[in-house]
């Protein structure tokens, strides 16, 4: 896969109307190839892979919160990088998931070529999914290269999405909780 890929930017370089063997780039190629690949990893890992497990029995049924889970990721539409904060809150139901499996889980989707609305919804499935939860809430805030480097040129933009599921989003006094304590009203 890392020769075919490297071929293909080679031809890129050369699109471009650069010289792909100069000194500078001649090993360019084989390096974006190995970059994109790691850039992309999410689509070679399963949630069970990634849970492994991790999840244990417990009597907990107050308002976990992960926060400020760092995400990079690529927008599906240029392929360009958005690099943002993920906040996970969840209301066990019986169970609580392995504190690096949150994170672990946040790469999986975020390793692949993606919007932030539905990164931000996978997320939160996946959770309520290995969790049974009775409610889970993703907010996640991005800055879009797409956005800062090219087109609008807007370089102090931002986005945030959220994702509110089971009582999270039935229940105003819980969802309530959860945006004060990740900062956001």
């Amino acid at each position: 896969m890392t020769d075919q890929l490297a071929r293909h930017y080679r031809a890129v370089i050369s699109e471009l109307g650069e010289d792909p063997t100069r000194e500078g780039l001649r090993d360019t190629p084989e390096r974006a190839a190995k970059a994109m690949q790691f850039l992309t990893y999410g689509y070679r890992q399963t949630l069970e892979e990634i849970v492994n497990g991790a999840v244990f029995s417990s009597s907990t049924d107050e308002l976990v919160l992960v926060k400020d889970i760092e995400l990079y990721s690529l927008c599906e539409h240029h392929m360009l990088p958005f690099i943002g904060r993920c906040h996970i809150g969840y209301l066990p139901s019986g169970k609580v998931l392995g504190l690096s499996k949150f994170a672990r889980i946040v790469d999986m989707y975020a390793r692949r070529l993606q919007i932030q609305e539905e990164l931000t919804h996978q997320i939160a499935s996946a959770v309520a999914e290995v969790t049974g939860a009775a409610g889970v809430g993703v907010i996640i805030e991005a800055r879009h290269m797409c956005m800062m480097m090219r087109g609008v040129q807007k370089q102090n933009s931002s986005m945030k999405t959220s994702v509110m599921l089971g009582e999270m989003r039935e229940n105003l006094n819980t969802r309530q909780e959860f945006l004060t304590l990740v900062g956001t009203r």
